[in-house]
């Protein structure tokens, strides 16, 4: 018998079964399929209005910067403004999330967008997020081709685009939707739970920005629904 197995045994024999009781397995079975939902905090539990709310306000106390327009039409200018405030070259790289690429970037011809997963060597990195946690002011982005990981992780600044109706009120909402929209056996390969930009704190909790990834993080919240 393996080390593994004799534990196994071991937590068997305290409990009085020999792993083959039909009823336990079933029960087993039935926690599976049906989870128990956890305790939920009352403070996301808002109408829209107020999730966006306090989104933002958890967004801002850890130092991300937010910005809100009326349209995904207003995105591209939105993000040729703040590269602009930042003295940042008129250039960021996306995926090929559909509903980026379907704004209208000739508005800004002087924004160059590019696609693909970043290697490394751009300044600013856009993504499209899965969702919005209000609770705790964090963005949910799921990986793949349309959000590459590296486009979150390598530039130094990081711009996401999020809609209004997307910022659920807690984490169990967030995960519920997930497996709604994916499906059992499909569920993305990673899934990034991002609460302000990349920091680091020394023995003397000097707070250092940008120390395992993007230094900025700047979230556009679009208040209509994209049709």
């Amino acid at each position: 018998m393996t080390a593994k197995g004799a534990i196994f045994a071991g937590i068997r024999r305290s409990l009085g079964t020999s792993g083959a009781d039909i009823a336990r397995r079933a029960d087993v079975s039935d926690r599976l399929q049906r989870p128990p939902k956890g305790l939920i905090p009352a403070r996301g539990q808002l109408d829209r209005a107020g999730r966006v709310e306090l989104f933002v306000a958890e967004a801002k106390t850890v130092s991300t910067t937010v910005e809100r327009v009326a349209t995904a039409a207003d995105v591209p200018a939105a993000i040729a403004d703040y590269l602009r405030s930042k003295n940042l070259p008129q250039a960021i790289r996306s995926g090929a999330d559909p509903r980026l690429a379907s704004l209208p970037w000739d508005t800004e011809p002087q924004l160059t967008v590019t696609q693909g997963p970043s290697k490394g060597d751009d300044l600013a990195g856009l993504s499209h997020a899965f969702a919005g946690v209000a609770e705790t002011g964090t963005l949910v982005l799921t990986s793949g081709p349309d959000n590459p990981t590296t486009l979150a992780f390598l530039p130094e600044f990081h711009l996401v685009v999020i809609e209004a109706a997307d910022i659920a009120g807690d984490y169990e909402a967030v995960w519920d939707r997930l497996r709604a929209t994916y499906g059992k056996g499909e569920m993305p390969r990673n899934l990034n739970f991002i609460t302000g930009p990349s920091r680091s704190g020394d023995i003397e909790q000097t707070i250092l920005l940008g120390a395992h990834g993007p230094k900025s993080l700047h979230v556009i919240v679009v208040e209509a629904e994209t049709p």
